[in-house]
């Protein structure tokens, strides 16, 4: 059996866990199973000794690459490599998701016109990097009596970024804040104009 050793000999953590859910060689349980080679070519349906064999033959390892078909799909190939290439893809995957972050830009229904602009300025700019943004306007002490301010300028923001954000959800009023979650507009219905915004209230 080829040995599952990466780069210099180190095997990563991840891997050794990785490895307890993959079955190879004797480890393979199902009566029949479907072999492709190395290069992916299709060599038919057969027992688990004669595949075994046949990598063996090659100085290689039959890996269970897909055990819920029907039968089970294993491929002839190096387990070392096999497996570093699944923790790398996995690892690809998990940073992209992490590309993506929420961010959260506050207001009051009183923020002067050079913050409020400064703070749109950076809704654009998270939206445009890809990141999801949270919108939210403060209201405290007696502002809580005249909503319709904060909704006001909640409606103005909304309208002045149309062309880069989809509104996710809101706006509404959540305890003593209007939020709205934004998205960036990747084609699709726009962010909410002032008048279709306000019929968003909870």
């Amino acid at each position: 059996m080829a040995c599952a050793i990466l780069g210099g000999g180190f095997i990563a953590e991840r891997s050794f866990r990785q490895a307890d859910r993959i079955r190879i060689n004797d480890r393979i349980r199902a009566r029949e199973i479907r072999v492709v080679d190395e290069d992916g070519g299709q060599l038919g349906v057969m027992v688990p000794f004669d595949a075994i064999k046949l990598a063996r033959e090659r100085g290689l390892d039959l890996v269970e690459i897909s055990p819920t078909a029907d039968p089970p799909v294993c491929k002839i190939t190096d387990y070392g490599k096999y497996l570093y290439q699944t923790n790398k893809k996995a690892h690809e995957q998990r940073k992209h998701q992490k590309g993506s972050v929420l961010k959260e830009v506050k207001f009051r229904p009183a923020t002067a016109e050079h913050d409020y602009q400064v703070r749109k300025n950076q809704i654009i700019r998270f939206l445009g990097e890809g990141h999801k943004v949270k919108a939210m306007i403060f209201h405290r002490g007696r502002e809580m009596a005249h909503q319709e301010v904060g909704r006001a300028k909640m409606n103005r923001l909304l309208l002045e970024i149309v062309d880069h954000a989809l509104v996710e959800i809101g706006p509404r009023m959540e305890a003593n804040v209007l939020m709205a979650l934004l998205a960036p507009k990747r084609g699709g219905t726009p962010a909410k104009a002032p008048g279709a915004a306000a019929g968003g209230q909870a």
